[in-house]
């Protein structure tokens, strides 16, 4: 088994392109196959080289390491190639509609209740007048022309799927300028590179039947299809070229890989969605027949709830290099942890100056601290005893404790940092 991820590198990769990413490598692992990256670079205006980069970089940090790599601005004498061989068997056509006149035609046949379909007029050209419009300084774009015939594949998650080809216009390949549509270098990789399972968006199930086609007219085999439900945010679709659904901004905000991929690879589908620690766990567990057709919701709260529990199981020795704090430390405060940097605030609270709200009862609350040794127990004790001197409870009684101890009004668990703060300094903000 073969899988591809083929992003466009005109922006960042995005929850959602990430989440067809990890279900491609799942796929291909749970099978024993291979997971290849293929870089759809053919749109050179739009295409960056720091894109590129930045994709690699978050792929490989959401641990989904590919086994093969291509880039398709490096093919395209093999897409030429196929071109001319399309062009001689008559599956690709010359025309020469501009925009507004194919606008025209559209609004026309919506108006007389036709589907938009295009009316294949360029097909009545003859090859002088042909001819005659390059002549004239008119550049031709191309289309491939579907055959009128049922195209039929079992989706991995629609099941039995049916397009009839006279339904599909026939669409445009390769524009005026010479550059090519997505539909005909992504369908000649496909076959070049032997994919036997193309996972992707539900967006494309119409792309594929007009695909099958073109892998039919190249005698290639046609893969496997699975299209995933698509993913959006809760005001609507996500795109890479609206901000916050980005993968380096969600690393960028302490969101660790695997709270992300457990997410994906679980969003949509009739399981519960619960942190897993690795990517094994997650391919063990992987499932197509328990995705829904129905569309996800990309929700980020629950990234941060999975994310709190993943930090709380995070072992030392995996987070050393991010902190500023000894294991030690870790251990005490990992639990009341929502991201793993958030260890060094604490450490800061224990360790550094702050700017205590002191007052009579603070100094009053200090008199009444019990001797070293402390542990978690010792929060209570205190409380009790000053709740018992001073009269006081709940807020009143906790917040100028907070306030004096941190300088902060919310914070972590009091109980876990009353010992690490130690009673001499403890001692010393109180008064």
């Amino acid at each position: 088994m073969l899988t591809r991820f083929a992003p466009s590198p005109t922006g960042y990769l995005h929850i959602g392109n990430a989440r067809t990413a990890l279900i491609c490598s799942i796929v291909a692992r749970k099978a024993g196959g291979k997971f290849m990256l293929r870089i759809d670079d053919t749109d050179l205006e739009r295409s960056k080289a720091e894109y590129e980069e930045a994709i690699k970089e978050d792929l490989k940090w959401l641990s989904l390491e590919w086994d093969s790599f291509a880039r398709q601005s490096e093919r395209l004498a093999r897409y030429e190639g196929v071109k001319q061989q399309m062009i001689a068997s008559g599956r690709l056509y010359p025309c020469f509609e501009t925009q507004e006149e194919l606008e025209i035609r559209r609004k026309m046949q919506l108006t007389r209740g036709l589907p938009p379909v295009y009316d294949r007029a360029a097909l009545k050209l003859t090859q002088e007048q042909i001819e005659a419009n390059i002549a004239a300084g008119k550049k031709p774009h191309y289309r491939f022309k579907m055959a009128h015939k049922d195209i039929i594949w079992d989706d991995g998650i629609r099941g039995h799927t049916k397009f009839n080809g006279a339904h599909i216009s026939d669409p445009i390949v390769i524009r005026e300028t010479g550059a090519y549509t997505y539909m005909l270098p992504s369908t000649v990789d496909d076959a070049d590179f032997k994919v036997t399972n193309v996972v992707r968006g539900e967006d494309h199930v119409s792309n594929t039947a007009t695909q099958i086609q073109m892998f039919e007219a190249m005698g290639a085999t046609v893969p496997n299809f699975m299209h995933l439900a698509l993913i959006k945010g809760k005001e609507g679709k996500i795109s890479k070229r609206e901000g916050g659904f980005d993968i380096r901004s969600l690393r960028a905000e302490g969101i660790e890989p695997m709270a992300i991929c457990s997410f994906l690879a679980r969003v949509g589908t009739s399981d519960a969605i619960e942190a897993r620690p690795d990517l094994n766990t997650l391919t063990q567990e992987f499932d197509a027949a328990k995705f829904s057709r129905s569309p996800a919701t990309y929700d980020p709260l629950e990234i941060e709830r999975l994310n709190a529990k993943i930090v709380h199981e995070m072992p030392y020795a995996t987070i050393k290099n991010r902190v500023q704090v000894d294991e030690a430390f870790w251990n005490a405060v990992r639990s009341n942890l929502n991201k793993v940097e958030e260890a060094n605030e604490w450490w800061k609270i224990c360790n550094e100056e702050v700017k205590p709200t002191v007052d009579d009862f603070t100094r009053q609350a200090a008199s009444l601290l019990p001797p070293e040794p402390w542990d978690s127990s010792t929060w209570n004790q205190w409380v009790e005893a000053v709740k018992a001197a001073t009269g006081r409870k709940g807020k009143e009684l906790f917040m100028p404790l907070r306030l004096a101890l941190t300088g902060m009004e919310h914070g972590p668990e009091l109980k876990d940092m009353l010992p690490l703060i130690g009673r001499e300094r403890v001692l010393k903000r109180l008064n």
